[in-house]
């Protein structure tokens, strides 16, 4: 199964912004990233207003507001069993 990255984000947010451009630069087959908008749901707003982004893989939510690449690498190696 590939992982899933989720990133919990809305318009105009910069940090988002640079989290889905570090994203990008995480050259992984299969690795497939899903971008929620939390102005979508009024309960996904209310949880994640304050803290975005917030960046999950395969539904744990590891970072609020910067994405730690190195780490993912990390968690995506680990995953793959390298």
């Amino acid at each position: 199964m590939s992982p899933v990255v989720t990133v919990y984000s809305r318009e105009d947010c910069h940090l988002c912004d640079e989290a889905l451009a570090a994203l990008d630069s995480i050259d992984r087959e299969g690795l497939v990233v899903e971008v929620v908008d939390i102005e979508s749901d009024d309960g996904l707003l209310a949880r994640y207003l304050e803290r975005i982004p917030v960046i999950a893989l395969d539904g744990v939510e590891l970072y609020e507001f910067r994405l730690d690449v190195d780490d993912l690498n990390q968690r995506l190696d680990a995953a793959a069993g390298r």
